[in-house]
């Protein structure tokens, strides 16, 4: 018989409905039934695309005798990290805390009121490895609740303690200026692996938020040879490695080696919309065809597999099936002979190591192994147009195997992000197809998430829930500010101002500075609001939000955004200054505030030749922070700045100084080129 979790919306929830253990969802009813009871509540964390969530789940959840034992013993909750991560971020905090290491499945016991004393991730069904059985770690904890109540009270209040001097700040900042950013880069170079790319060694996530940083620095300084080496032996490498799918396109969420080459199979839907974004602004930068190309099998990928219902897309797909862990993405030299003609077999085996007995399971990740001009080399074949040939037949044979479930809940944050990176590389790429695509990804997120002027974290099944977070807001309005760069439509930027208005008077800390993850109104079961300042690997919530208040303040000419901008960069440029490959979002946004690039208003019929003409220099050439607005006074920066005659005409505002308008696209790139 089902359990209480088959009612609600998430994926991962009703992925245990079915479990004989007693569930609650996070709420009321289980801290109330905690303290009837005077039980300790068992919070178990996962979300629907972890591995070892699943392995957990089969070995201890769905077993009758250990449902029944931790049932005796406990208030059992269930918790979707991708649905409440201001919940997941306090627990995670007090696991790092007692145990020095965090991760999925997070395994927490608490007092009833929710305060945290013992903590694990996964963990056996009998010892083994040095892990303790869970059954035996749920006794312990039970009988110490029940016989050392004083030592689990004073082990809590440890914790507490732990979790609140974490949300403590920093002291602010702030000397961020050129040579602050030199030094961030200068460090991210100490820390960057020459051969493979990235930063640091195994695991390796994509460093999306730290590539976006060098590339902001290479627009800046195209002679600068770091950022530009640090960028294209990254990209490259990841473009190449097992952690892009070669076939279908889009990235997996991590490798488990240093060298791209066996990922964990997951995809993040944030994950790609950054990666995306990077690899097309790098296109733009660089003119390098291989960036646009891995740009569009990116999106590509997004729009065929995980766009759901009215164009928003969906979180994730999983790493299992019921073939194994990444039994849908990896091949044998077997199957390849099977499906492909012996020419397009040779390439492939070739081109991307299809050996027998592979590393994972006697199976293999397609990853480049050999470049195509070798396997030309060596064939004597025209590999490159086989390669593609084959590319399609190999993803069409993939397609009968069990593919991996998608979880089709609409997150809105990271649907701000897919936003972003859509109208980027619509522009970037000259692709119309990207910019609508966003645009429906935007309406849906305004029209359907937002409830009595807040946004809700998560859609599915035609309901919007959970109150949006930090980063929600954040990355929203991001999305929707770069949606306003490729439209010059108003209605996009009213959106981020309205949005942002309401995240700053929700988040805000006590002074005024920096951000808590949770709203001031938030969920009261919460024992902590903490900060979400790094980024993870998506941005951090305190930094998209200086990011987009930074922009905000360009557009519209309003101070006080910028100087609250500028506050929360100097929240966290002490931690930025030290770990820059974790904190590359509040690096953009200090470059941006360091930098002030123009703002462009070009007076003018948006859809009129000379009015696009002139947007087009202003994109070009007005700098990496350079904003651009069009069109008719029905923006702050357009006011009392008419067109000359019939002609469109361009101002160039830098401060609250403007240029006098320029009809002439030439005379428009000569003052961008004219130092402010």
């Amino acid at each position: 018989m089902p359990n209480r979790l088959a009612a609600e919306p998430s994926l991962y929830l009703r992925q245990h409905a079915a479990n004989p253990v007693d569930w609650y969802p996070w709420g009321d009813e289980a801290f109330a039934r905690a303290r009837d009871e005077d039980r300790c509540l068992l919070l178990s964390v996962g979300y629907s695309a972890c591995h070892w969530c699943h392995v957990m789940a089969h070995e201890s959840f769905e077993d009758p005798d250990t449902a029944a034992l931790i049932n005796a013993l406990f208030v059992n909750v269930k918790v979707d990290r991708d649905e409440r991560p201001d919940v997941d971020a306090v627990y995670m905090q007090a696991t790092m805390a007692l145990t020095g290491q965090g991760g999925w499945p997070m395994t927490v016991f608490c007092t009833p009121d929710g305060r945290p004393f013992f903590a694990g991730t996964y963990f056996p069904p009998v010892a083994r490895g040095g892990m303790p059985a869970f059954g035996d770690i749920c006794r312990g904890v039970a009988h110490a609740y029940r016989t050392q109540r004083d030592d689990v009270t004073r082990q809590a209040g440890v914790v507490m303690d732990r979790i609140t001097r974490t949300a403590m700040r920093d002291a602010p900042r702030d000397d961020v200026d050129e040579a602050y950013l030199d030094a961030a880069t200068e460090a991210l170079e100490e820390r960057f692996d020459p051969v493979y790319g990235g930063f640091g060694g195994a695991p390796k996530f994509p460093p999306s938020t730290a590539l976006e940083f060098l590339l902001q620095r290479m627009a800046r300084d195209p002679g600068d040879a770091a950022p530009r080496l640090m960028v294209e032996l990254t990209l490259l490498r990841m473009a190449e490695g097992g952690i892009r799918d070669q076939l279908a396109g889009g990235f997996h969420r991590y490798a488990v080696d240093g060298v791209w080459g066996v990922p964990h199979f997951e995809k993040m839907l944030y994950d790609n919309a950054l990666l995306a974004g990077v690899y097309a602004r790098a296109h733009a930068l660089t003119g390098d065809e291989r960036w646009a190309d891995v740009a569009t099998s990116t999106l590509d990928y997004l729009l065929r597999e995980m766009r759901v219902g009215g164009g928003a897309f969906a979180s994730a797909q999983d790493a299992d099936t019921a073939d194994g862990e990444g039994a849908f993405f990896t091949w044998t030299p077997t199957e390849v002979d099977a499906a492909l003609a012996p020419d397009l077999a040779a390439v492939v085996k070739s081109h991307y190591g299809v050996v027998p007995d592979g590393p994972l399971d006697g199976r293999c990740v397609l990853a480049v192994r050999r470049p195509i001009e070798a396997v030309a080399g060596l064939t004597g074949l025209d590999a490159a147009r086989l390669l593609d040939e084959a590319r399609h037949v190999l993803r069409d044979e993939r397609a009968h195997r069990a593919a991996p479930a998608t979880d089709d809940t609409v997150i809105a944050g990271w649907n701000g992000l897919a936003m972003a990176a859509l109208a980027d590389a619509g522009v970037a790429l000259d692709r119309d197809d990207y910019v609508d695509a966003a645009r429906r990804c935007a309406a849906f997120v305004l029209e359907n998430m937002i409830v009595d002027g807040s946004l809700r974290r998560t859609h599915r099944d035609g309901a919007a829930r959970h109150d949006g977070q930090l980063d929600d807001n954040a990355h929203v309005c991001h999305g929707l500010v770069r949606l306003h760069q490729a439209t010059l439509e108003p209605r996009w930027l009213d959106a981020a101002r309205d949005l942002a208005a309401r995240m700053v008077e929700r988040f805000s800390d006590e002074d005024g500075r920096g951000f808590y993850r949770s709203a001031a109104d938030g969920d009261p079961l919460l024992v902590a609001r903490t900060r979400d300042q790094e980024d993870h690997p998506a941005p951090s919530g305190t930094s998209q939000a200086a990011r987009v208040l930074a922009v905000l303040g360009a557009l519209t000419g309003d101070d006080a955004l910028t100087e609250r901008a500028r506050a929360a960069v100097a929240s966290v440029a002490g931690d930025a200054a030290r770990f820059p490959h974790a904190f590359g979002t509040a690096l953009v946004a200090a470059g941006l505030l360091v930098h002030r690039d123009p703002a462009v208003a070009v007076a003018g019929d948006r859809g009129a030749d000379d009015t696009r003409a002139l947007v087009a220099v202003a994109r070009a050439a007005g700098g990496p922070g350079a904003v651009v607005v069009a069109g008719q006074g029905d923006t702050p920066l357009l006011r009392d700045r008419p067109t000359v005659g019939n002609a469109a005409a361009a101002y160039v505002c830098r401060g609250h100084v403007c240029s006098a308008p320029v009809t002439r696209p030439d005379d428009l790139r000569a003052l961008l080129a004219t130092p402010g």
